[in-house]
C-alpha cells in the first residue's frame, strides 16, 4: 500500500504539520479524504503558478502574491511551503472578508514561522485601496471567488500592474440576472435567445458569457490569456482556469468584440463600466 507521502505526492521538506493544521492529515497521520480533493486542486494550481514565480524570482527579485477570497488560505500556505519558504524572499498576502478565518490564518502562520505571509480582513473590492498592500503586486490569484469577486480581483490586478493573474471563477449570478430581465424582448428579437429561455440554461450561459467577457477584458488590457481545466470534473464543477500574463500588447479587437457581445446580449448599460468600457446610450 502506498505511504501517505506517496498518496499525497509530497515534496521533500514539505511540512506535515501544515497538512495536519489544514486538516488534510489527521493527528494520527492519516489522510482526510474530504480535504484531499481540495489539496488536489491546490496542487494542480501550483503547477501553473510555480513557473510564473520562478520567472519573477530571477535576478534576486522578491515576488509578491495576493490571494483573493483566501478562505482558510489553503493555496497561500501551500505556495509558501513549496516555494516561498525555500526561496527566502517574497511575500504572500491573503485577502479574506471573514475575520475569524483571517485570525486563524495569522495564528497558523505564526506557529509555523511563515513570517512573510500577511492576512488582511478585507473584501476583494476594498483591498485595492488598502495601505497595507504595496503599489504593485506581481501575481494575483483567486480560487473560487464567488460571483463578482473574480471581477474585483481582475480590477485589483489591473490597478496593481500585476505580471500575472491566475483565476478559477465560481458561481456567477449577475449576467444571468440581466439575461432574465430582458428575456421576453430577446426571444422576440432573435432565435439565439433560445440559448437562455430555460432557467438552467440562463444560469449556465450567464456563467459562460461572464468568463468570455473577463478574458476579452484582460486581452484588451494587455494580457495574453489561456483558458484550461483546473482538475477533472469529478473533483469540481467550477473547473475553468484562466491564466493571464502581461505582455503590454492591448488588443483593440478584443475591446471591440467585448463591446459587441455586451450589445448583442443587451448587457451594455449594466456591465460596460465593469469591463473597462464607457456606456454610450443610443
Amino acid at each position: 500500500m502506498p505511504s501517505v507521502s506517496e498518496q499525497l505526492d509530497l515534496r521533500p521538506g514539505q511540512s506535515l504539520e501544515l497538512l495536519q493544521e489544514l486538516h488534510i492529515l489527521t493527528r494520527e497521520g492519516r489522510i482526510n479524504q474530504d480535504s484531499r480533493r481540495k489539496l488536489k486542486q491546490v496542487y494542480h494550481l501550483f503547477q501553473f503558478i510555480e513557473p510564473l514565480l520562478q520567472e519573477l524570482s530571477r535576478d534576486g527579485h522578491a515576488p509578491t502574491l495576493a490571494d483573493h477570497g483566501a478562505g482558510k488560505s489553503y493555496l497561500g500556505f501551500i505556495l509558501y511551503d513549496l516555494f516561498f519558504k525555500a526561496l527566502g524572499r517574497g511575500q504572500i498576502y491573503g485577502i479574506e472578508w471573514r475575520a475569524e478565518l483571517v485570525d486563524k490564518s495569522r495564528a497558523l502562520a505564526a506557529r509555523l514561522g511563515f513570517d512573510r505571509m500577511a492576512f488582511l480582513n478585507l473584501s476583494v473590492a476594498a483591498s485595492a485601496e488598502a495601505v497595507e498592500l504595496p503599489a504593485q503586486i506581481d501575481v494575483v490569484t483567486a480560487l473560487h471567488a464567488c460571483d463578482t469577486a473574480t471581477d474585483d480581483a481582475i480590477a485589483f490586478g489591473l490597478q496593481k500592474r500585476a505580471r500575472a493573474l491566475v483565476l478559477v471563477p465560481c458561481c456567477q449570478a449577475e449576467v444571468a440576472a440581466c439575461l432574465r430581465q430582458g428575456k421576453a424582448l430577446q426571444l422576440a428579437r432573435t432565435p439565439l435567445a433560445e440559448l437562455w429561455r430555460h432557467p438552467l440554461h440562463t444560469r449556465e450561459l450567464g456563467s459562460q458569457i461572464t468568463n468570455v467577457l473577463r478574458c476579452l477584458h484582460l486581452e484588451a488590457s494587455g494580457y495574453q490569456v489561456t483558458v484550461t481545466e483546473l482538475v477533472g470534473w469529478e473533483h469540481s464543477m467550477k473547473n475553468e482556469l484562466i491564466i493571464a500574463r502581461y505582455t503590454g500588447q492591448k488588443k483593440r479587437s478584443a475591446a471591440e468584440r467585448l463591446r459587441a457581445i455586451l450589445a448583442e446580449f443587451g448587457l451594455e448599460q449594466a456591465l460596460a463600466p465593469r469591463f473597462g468600457l464607457e456606456f454610450v446610450p443610443d
